[in-house]
């Protein structure tokens, strides 16, 4: 068959069962004849047959002339993966490709029994696929002897440096015979990728069928706006829209694929969770629920973005944006894979344009800028998919021809067609209501207060460090409102004060039930009218359950005082603050003559009497006492006594024969001398001897 020239014979046989028509080009690459025996570094966008490729390639050093192998013993083949996914998933795909060999396959990964892998290296494996990490500790442990190994095959190598496994992959390769053929695929060569070739490959054919900067033709990107408080609603929406067969979800943290996949769970959708925090078991069977259909969303990390294959996958949704131009491709290659359409969605909030776009322009990628989905978008193509349904066209069978004719005499067409109606809407999730977002990003219009509301009050203020940044999100999921259904959120000292729309208010109290109760036994009231001050954007800063506060900050040697009771302060008013006595004016004016009457009667306190000052004491008398001795009043510089001036011998002539002229330099008094007898008059300086 010309389609497959240069294909083992007994791999023939495997491509046709499985419904391959022709190869695609980096297959054809890989089996050309001066690459059939070399070594190869290759390059293909995700996607492209690459693990079918490799397995073609090898199977001359594998099988030789030979069309099926004899018993298993150490191992020929070893294929390393970065994770646990894409190692299960070659060894699915070897499976059937060299189903006809009598090829036996193990695998050594992560997470799995560690004892029933040793005994099936024990009882002898054609062909070794698993993670660096497992691998490693099969060799230290001698149970995975290399010494036979003809073909060496790093999957996704890139991946795996960046995970941190370049030791790992330097152990098993210098474990490996150095006569052995080293297989390198990734879907980008970085400056690591060629260094690790250079060390461990012989002459390298450089293999590349695809520049690394073009995008997917079978993935149709768009970049969906939205109003960043309206990002899960979004993908919601998106979901609904496409109403894919299987869509996958990635998310940039852990928490946040828990979070998404509760909420698509409490909105009727069939969905599971993908992350490094779960077993190998559970997410083997997260992604079978996947395949088989009882699943139809994933909500994953990009521990799924790599290698992953999910057959029909129709549609990828970044809730979170990814870091560089490589997640972005490989979460992206998802979809669109083996020629089938896909559609790729990036939920960018208008905050991220910027950022969007610097991600899509190293990508190559030419997105479709859009507004998200709104609920009225997903409900008219409800209404399309309802009235293509095959169910309304196809014929009724005889079984059901008897049961069909009764309903026609029970019902007539109105009431069938309510049912109908009906039936198919109760399957579906509601659309949620979007912030309308233009497409350059910014709002249509300015955020004004409702005309028509309700205030409800919460038993939780500033005394319980109460703050709107979490108390909106808490009345959101308690209450079943979203966030253009709340206005103000007023934190005072003992309570916090809502405003809600008046339509949402009745909804909002049914979903609270009778215990009107949030979370953390924060009680909500509902208020009879609006409270006093709310009128305004903000409401006035009375502190409540105390007395009055001063009036204004006390200068030095002020006592506090209560002239006046405390007074509302309208929101735009700053308090009037008045510096100390002794400082720089304002304006040319003192402190107390800028501020307000009130403020002023405050601070304006009588001054103490000045009391004489004591007259000067001359150079040549005892030096003046301390200031700061023990015992001393603390230092007042308004009433504070003058104190002697020592002058310089050319001011003051002669009347300190201690200092000497400025010329001349300052030189300290000589010391006296000791007193004979006196305790140290002998000795000197102690640790030092006495001359």
């Amino acid at each position: 068959m010309t389609e497959f020239e240069g294909v083992h014979p007994s791999l023939v046989r495997s491509l046709s069962a499985k419904g391959y028509a022709a190869l695609t080009p980096v297959q054809l690459a890989v089996l050309a004849p001066d690459a059939v025996a070399a070594d190869l570094l290759v390059s293909a966008q995700t996607g492209s047959g690459k693990t079918v490729a490799f397995g073609l390639t090898m199977a001359a050093q594998i099988l030789g002339d030979d069309a099926r192998l004899g018993p298993a013993d150490i191992p020929r083949a070893l294929i390393i993966a970065p994770t646990r996914e894409l190692a299960m998933q070659v060894k699915r795909e070897f499976e059937w490709l060299y189903a006809s060999t009598g090829a036996v396959i193990a695998a050594c990964v992560g997470g799995m029994d560690v004892r029933a892998e040793r005994r099936a290296l024990e009882r002898g494996a054609h062909i070794v696929v698993g993670t660096p990490g497992r691998i490693c500790d099969h060799m230290r442990r001698g149970a995975l002897d290399l010494s036979a190994l003809a073909v060496a095959v790093l999957d996704e190598a890139d991946e795996m440096l960046d995970l941190g496994f370049r030791e790992d992959l330097e152990f098993i390769l210098k474990a490996a015979p150095p006569e052995r053929r080293t297989l390198m695929f990734s879907a980008t060569v970085s400056r690591d990728i060629a260094a690790l070739a250079k060390g461990y490959q012989r002459d390298a054919k450089r293999v590349s069928t695809v520049a690394e900067r073009e995008q997917h033709h079978d993935i149709e990107y768009r970049a969906l706006l939205v109003d960043p408080g309206d990002r899960e609603n979004a993908i919601v929406n998106v979901l609904r829209y496409y109403e894919a067969q299987r869509a996958l979800v990635f998310c940039s943290t852990r928490a946040m694929v828990t979070h998404l996949a509760g909420r698509f769970l409490n909105r009727g959708f069939q969905v599971v969770a993908l992350s490094g925090e779960l077993s190998q078991a559970e997410r083997s069977h997260a992604l079978q629920a996947m395949r088989d259909g009882r699943a139809r969303v994933c909500v994953a990390t990009d521990v799924a973005a790599r290698g992953i294959d999910l057959p029909g996958l129709e549609l990828v949704v970044h809730a979170d944006l990814p870091m560089n131009r490589e997640g972005l491709l490989h979460r992206s290659g998802r979809t669109g894979r083996a020629g089938a359409k896909g559609v790729a969605a990036l939920i960018v909030p208008f905050s991220a344009r910027r950022k969007a776009e610097r991600l899509l322009a190293s990508a190559n990628v030419a997105p479709v800028w859009a507004s998200a989905p709104s609920a009225e978008e997903v409900s008219a193509r409800d209404v399309e998919r309802l009235l293509s349904e095959p169910l309304l066209t196809t014929p009724a069978t005889g079984d059901e021809a008897p049961l069909v004719a009764r309903l026609m005499q029970t019902y007539d067409a109105e009431a069938l067609a309510v049912a109908v109606v009906r039936q198919y809407m109760a399957q579906r999730s509601a659309p949620e209501d979007l912030a309308a977002v233009s497409p350059d990003g910014a709002k249509p219009r300015a955020r004004v207060e409702f005309e028509e509301s309700q205030w409800f009050s919460l038993t939780i203020g500033q005394e319980r460090r109460a703050d709107p940044r979490w108390l909106l999100p808490m009345l959101c999921r308690a209450g079943d409102l979203s966030r253009r259904d709340i206005g103000a959120i007023r934190v005072q000292e003992t309570r916090t004060l809502v405003q809600i729309h008046a339509d949402a208010g009745p909804r909002f109290i049914a979903a609270l039930g009778a215990g009107m109760q949030l979370e953390d036994g924060i009680a909500v009231s509902k208020l009879d009218q609006a409270p006093v001050g709310t009128e305004s954007h903000s409401a006035p800063r009375v502190s409540e359950g105390r007395g009055p506060v001063p009036a204004a900050p006390r200068s030095y040697g002020a006592k506090k005082t209560f002239s006046e009771p405390a007074q509302e302060r309208k929101p735009y008013e700053k308090p009037a603050r008045a510096k100390p006595f002794g400082e720089k004016p304002y304006g040319g004016k003192s402190a107390p003559e800028t501020m307000r009457p009130a403020a002023r009667e405050a601070v304006e306190v009588p001054r103490p009497v000045e009391k004489p000052s004591a007259p000067a004491v001359p150079a040549t008398d005892a030096p003046a006492k301390k200031m700061h001795r023990k015992g001393a009043a603390a230092y007042d510089p308004l009433n504070a006594p003058s104190r002697p001036v020592k002058l310089r011998a050319r001011d003051a002539g002669e009347g300190d024969a201690s200092v000497k002229e400025r010329g001349a330099g300052w030189a300290k008094p000589k010391p006296k001398a000791k007193a004979a007898g006196k305790p140290g008059a002998k000795f000197g300086k102690p640790g030092k001897p006495k001359n």
